[in-house]
């Protein structure tokens, strides 16, 4: 099989599940799939069910959930309390990104987690899609 991702595919997972059924080795079933044997251990280990066999559905579900828990929260979200403080300074008052980000370090000195850098708000209005709001954001902009 041709590797064109770093992540297992379901149809590898079933080559997996077939040839670990067979009695093939990992190093074996690594080379038939043009992985290392590592890669193939550490799946076998994910999908391991009860009685010791491999499972290419719970492999899945187990790479699904721990992928979903890795990704990073993004800190300004449309709605949130943080995201309508952020536009409310930025568009009603005009103050800069960096008079915000100040404004909420002096706000939360205990609590860096509810503070946001200046860049971060840039990107927020920069990742914002067409259309009236983000042309207000931007052209709040000093």
């Amino acid at each position: 099989m041709d590797r064109r991702s770093k992540h297992l595919s379901s149809e590898e997972r079933g080559v997996i599940f077939a040839e670990h059924q067979r009695g093939n080795s990992q190093r074996g079933i690594g080379k038939l799939l043009g992985r290392p044997a590592s890669t193939i251990c550490r799946e076998l280990a994910r999908g391991r069910q009860g009685d010791g066999g491999y499972c290419p559905q719970v492999a899945r579900r187990v790479y699904d959930e721990r992928r979903a828990r890795s990704r990073r929260k993004p800190k300004l979200v449309e709605g949130g309390d943080r995201y309508r403080f952020v536009h409310g300074k930025l568009v009603h008052l005009r103050w800069s990104p960096e008079q915000i980000a100040q404004r909420l370090r002096r706000m939360h000195p205990e609590n860096p987690s509810a503070c946001v850098s200046h860049e971060t708000i840039y990107a927020a209005i920069y990742a914002q899609p067409r259309g009236g709001l983000k042309a207000a954001m931007i052209e709040a902009l000093r």
